[in-house]
C-alpha cells in the first residue's frame, strides 16, 4: 500500500475503534510501518474518531526525525520498539473499558467459550503505573508470546500484520471479558475470585478526611513524599513544579513546592 494509502486506512481504523467503545476522547494511538526505517503514527492529542491526514505523523526509526510540525503520539517509544523486535506492519494501541475494568480485579482471563480459549490463548498482563507506557522492555517480553498484551489499568497492545487482524484480537478479547461478566452475573461462583480480588481493592486501610481539609492536603502530600517511583522519576528527570489550589468557596489555598522528587514546603499563599 502507498503511504496515502496507509494514512486513509489509519483513519477508518480510528473510526472503528471509537464506534465499538474501545477509544473515546483522546485516548489511544494506531501506527503502521511504511518501509525498514519509516512509520506513521498518530499525534499527540488527536481523536482517534476524527482523526485527518495531517494528525498522522511520518517518523523516521533510525534517528527520529519527523515529517510533519505534530508531536507523535507520546506512547512512540513503546510502538518504535514493538517495530524494532518484530516483523509486524501495524500496532494498535486503546484502551478498551470492559478490559480495563475486567483486568483491574483479576490476573487473567476466564475463558468461557472454546473460540476464547483457541483464538486468544494465554494473555499476558503487564503492570502499568503511569499514564504512558515507560518501561517498554515487559511489553516486548510479553509480545513474544501473544499478540496481543494486556496493560493493568491501561489498556491492550496489539501487533500484527494488518490491522484488520490487530482489530479482530482486540474486539475478541473485549467480546470475552463482556461474556465472562455476564457469566458472573448469573452465577457468582463462576469467577468467585473476582469478588475476593475487588473487596481486597477497595477494602479501607486509611483515615477517611474531608475534601481539601488541611488533613487532606497533608495526606496527599505524605502519600507522594512516601512513593518510590516518584522519587526516582523526580530526581531522574530534575523536576522542579509549583502546583498551587486555590478553593473558589473559602478562598483557601494551597501551594505544593515540588523539588526533584519530593514536596519540600507546602505554602498557603497564593
Amino acid at each position: 500500500m502507498s503511504e496515502q494509502e496507509l494514512r486513509l486506512e489509519i483513519i477508518e481504523v480510528g473510526k472503528r475503534l471509537y464506534a465499538g467503545g474501545l477509544t473515546v476522547a483522546k485516548s489511544g494511538n494506531l501506527s503502521c510501518r511504511i518501509d525498514n526505517e519509516n512509520i506513521l503514527i498518530t499525534g499527540t492529542g488527536t481523536f482517534l474518531g476524527q482523526l485527518k491526514q495531517s494528525d498522522i505523523v511520518k517518523v523516521n526509526l533510525a534517528n527520529g526525525k519527523l515529517e510533519e510540525e505534530l508531536k507523535p503520539s507520546s506512547e512512540l517509544p513503546l510502538h518504535a520498539m514493538v517495530y524494532k523486535n518484530f516483523p509486524a506492519k501495524v500496532v494498535v494501541h486503546c484502551h478498551p473499558p470492559l478490559i480495563n475494568g475486567y483486568f483491574a480485579v483479576t490476573k487473567s482471563l476466564k475463558a468461557m467459550s472454546f473460540e476464547t480459549k483457541f483464538y486468544l490463548g494465554d494473555i499476558p498482563v503487564i503492570p502499568q503505573e503511569t499514564p504512558t507506557v515507560t518501561q517498554t522492555e515487559p511489553v516486548i517480553a510479553a509480545l513474544k508470546t501473544n499478540n496481543l498484551v494486556v496493560l493493568k489499568n491501561h489498556g491492550t497492545v496489539a501487533m500484527a500484520d494488518k490491522f484488520q487482524d490487530a482489530l479482530a484480537i482486540t474486539e475478541a478479547l473485549e467480546e470475552a471479558v463482556k461474556s465472562a461478566a455476564v457469566a458472573r452475573l448469573l452465577d457468582k461462583d463462576v469467577l468467585d475470585d473476582l469478588d475476593a480480588a475487588l473487596k481486597n481493592d477497595l477494602k479501607r486501610t486509611q483515615p477517611a478526611y474531608r475534601m481539601f481539609s488541611r488533613e487532606h492536603i497533608q495526606a496527599i502530600v505524605d502519600l507522594v513524599n512516601q512513593d518510590e517511583f516518584i522519587s526516582q522519576k523526580g530526581q531522574e528527570l530534575d523536576l522542579t513544579v509549583k502546583l498551587v489550589i486555590k478553593l473558589d468557596d473559602s478562598g483557601a489555598v494551597f501551594k505544593f513546592n515540588f523539588e526533584k522528587g519530593k514536596i519540600v514546603k507546602l505554602d498557603t499563599d497564593s
